[in-house]
């Protein structure tokens, strides 16, 4: 149910003069700007794109029987945005004069994630598999890898451009439109396409006469996408001119080489104190890992229409909005990091909340084609609710304390690097607990000759199972057992945890900073 929305600046804080990030004291006038920020606000839109669409197949892969595993395979397709740090420097270092420092990337990528869409759509029905078909997940893995490995170097690009492109005194309406416009594609392509994808959903809502697909397709949402991209990519080539600024109203960028960016990471990640928070956050979300990336997959699994799934989250956009604020006056003094250690115990209790909502789908839920009713959907809102508070007190929590022991000397490479640590704490949980699943769950081949033998553990069991007239049970689901044993390993992990998370922000602003090891 979370969603990875940590948003890493660019390393071009790497490359200010005096490595510094540029403070904006100024007042904004959007004069000489506004289509600037509009072409950011597509830039960014554009980006969200592929983000959602790698989060709606593991839905559409889930209606076609794939196993955990083969979702824990999938989910590796998330992990370029966590680890974009390693060729930020790369991007923000080497280009073509005469091109553009950021278009030299930025053409090039957006043309290849059009291209890979194309590509995708002609195929990607039969890779998903059919009736008697098994998806080809490793082809599907590298494809959308590559697709969020352009989409993150393109974001690499984009941020770096919006610091030159904006004026000193608008620059901060460039993470406006970053939280926007990656919102707006992100949804574009997970809970639109969804709904419009989905048969049931747009012969109950959209039509008067049912059919058996939806009004759109996979291939053809590809597609359609894909000559965006291409279309777009072209008019930003001939129509947007890049221009180094050399005015005082714009941020003048120098150039470093990529050596004296990657010493930089080097050097933070020296740090005692930083290896210690590094630790922290690899290891914090151990015990969410079976709820956050299994249960929405077992409420799949249990027959409830993805496209309802992604429409719960609608009704709580306001309070996502206005829940970042509310926690903010909670973190902004000498220990921020106390709220996040409170909100722990709740979340790790809540995985009993989902393991409950998953159990009880198909008693109260026996036929999700004749509609959901009204008592489960607010059940379903509620928890949705309640794991959002959880999420979001950790993350502006977590956020505040980045900010509040961050090295200006150099710029955004310590926010950027600890971001993605944090990306990375989420995302190998996740793809164990996906893995893991299937190998915890108990099975049993009853009604047929093979009862007694068959615990129906592989593919092949299961086939000779049910030619043997026999049919495979679920005994014991493993994601009860996963979400168990995770909790376990999350209150054990706050035991230790909680002293050091007190140790980190018992230290002064000193202990964090490079200085020091220079003297």
């Amino acid at each position: 149910m979370e969603r990875r929305s940590v948003k890493k600046r660019s390393s071009e804080s790497l490359l200010m003069e005096n490595g510094e990030t540029p403070q904006i004291h100024l007042p904004t006038n959007l004069k000489g700007d506004k289509r600037n920020i509009a072409l950011l606000l597509c830039l960014y839109t554009l980006q969200g794109i592929p983000l959602g669409l790698s989060s709606a197949i593991p839905m559409i892969l889930q209606n076609r029987g794939v196993s955990y595993k083969q979702q824990a395979e999938f989910s590796f397709v998330t992990w370029p945005f966590s680890l974009k740090l390693l060729w930020a420097p790369i991007v923000d270092s080497i280009f073509s004069s005469r091109v553009g420092r950021r278009k030299t990337w930025l053409i090039p990528t957006q043309y290849l994630i059009g291209a890979f869409m194309l590509l995708l759509s002609g195929h990607v029905e039969q890779w998903l598999g059919s009736e008697g078909v098994e998806p080809n997940i490793e082809i599907l893995t590298f494809l959308f890898f590559s697709l969020n490995f352009l989409a993150a170097t393109q974001d690499i690009a984009v941020d770096g451009w919006a610091l030159t492109m904006l004026k000193k005194r608008n620059v901060g309406h460039a993470s406006t439109c970053n939280s926007v416009g990656q919102t707006a594609g992100f949804f574009l392509s997970y809970v639109v396409f969804m709904a419009l994808e989905s048969a049931s959903f747009c012969n109950m809502y959209m039509r008067s006469e049912p059919e058996d697909t939806g009004i759109v397709t996979l291939p053809g949402f590809l597609y359609f996408w894909g000559w965006v991209f291409v279309v777009s990519t072209t008019l930003v080539a001939l129509l947007k001119k890049e221009v180094e600024p050399r005015d005082s109203e714009h941020e003048v960028v120098h150039d470093r080489d990529v050596q004296t960016a990657y010493k930089s990471l080097k050097d933070i990640l020296a740090l005692r104190p930083v290896q210690t928070l590094v630790i922290i956050l690899l290891t914090c979300k151990i015990g969410f890992s079976s709820t956050d990336s299994v249960m929405t997959l077992k409420l799949v699994e249990a027959g409830i229409p993805k496209e309802r799934l992604g429409l719960m989250a609608i009704p709580l956009i306001p309070v996502q909005l206005a829940l970042p604020l509310v926690i903010a006056k909670y973190t902004t003094g000498p220990r921020p990091l106390d709220i996040f250690v409170k909100a722990i115990p709740y979340r790790l209790l809540f995985g009993f909340v989902a393991a409950f909502m998953v159990w009880v789908t198909p008693i109260l839920v026996p036929d999700a084609s004749q509609g959901l009713p009204f008592l489960y959907v607010m059940f379903l809102v509620g928890c949705y609710a309640l794991h959002q508070v959880c999420v979001y007190c950790m993350f502006v929590s977590i956020m505040a304390f980045f900010a509040k022991i961050s090295d200006s000397s150099v710029g955004g490479t310590y926010m950027t690097l600890l971001n993605t640590v944090t990306n990375l704490g989420g995302n190998w949980p996740a793809m164990l607990a996906l893995y893991f699943v299937d190998p915890l769950t108990w099975k049993q081949c009853e009604g047929g000759t093979e009862s007694l033998d068959n615990t129906c553990r592989d593919s092949l069991e299961k086939e000779l199972c049910v030619n043997k007239g026999g049919k495979c049970v679920t005994i014991l689901d493993g994601f009860y057992i996963e979400t168990a044993i995770c909790v376990a390993i999350g209150f054990s992990w706050l035991l230790w945890g909680r002293k050091k998370i007190n140790y980190v922000q018992s230290l002064d602003d000193y202990s964090w900073k490079l200085q020091k090891r220079k003297r």
